[in-house]
């Protein structure tokens, strides 16, 4: 979860999509709008799933906070990420 969140603050898009489940990663990823990465609080782990808020600074300056419980799968070894759903508050 971690490495991805460096990823996406870096625009590391092919990180991303190397460590996105074939079977629900888009074709392409770009990353480069403008976005800021500028905090990841994961809330809780637990086998597969991960909860975790994302803070973020819009390309209009805006602040947002992307809250998430990603779902990842072992495949070929490793864990990648297959989907994630946005828990109620």
């Amino acid at each position: 979860m971690r490495s991805r969140y460096a990823a996406y603050a870096l625009g590391d898009s092919g990180y991303v999509q190397r460590t996105w489940h074939p079977d629900t990663r888009p074709a392409t990823l770009d990353l480069r709008d403008g976005t800021r990465y500028v905090g990841l609080r994961v809330h809780e782990a637990q086998g597969a799933e991960v909860t975790f808020t994302a803070q973020l600074r819009l390309p209009d300056g805006e602040r947002y906070a992307l809250r998430e419980r990603s779902r990842f799968e072992q495949l070929d070894g490793r864990w990648v990420y297959v989907d994630g759903e946005t828990p109620e508050a």
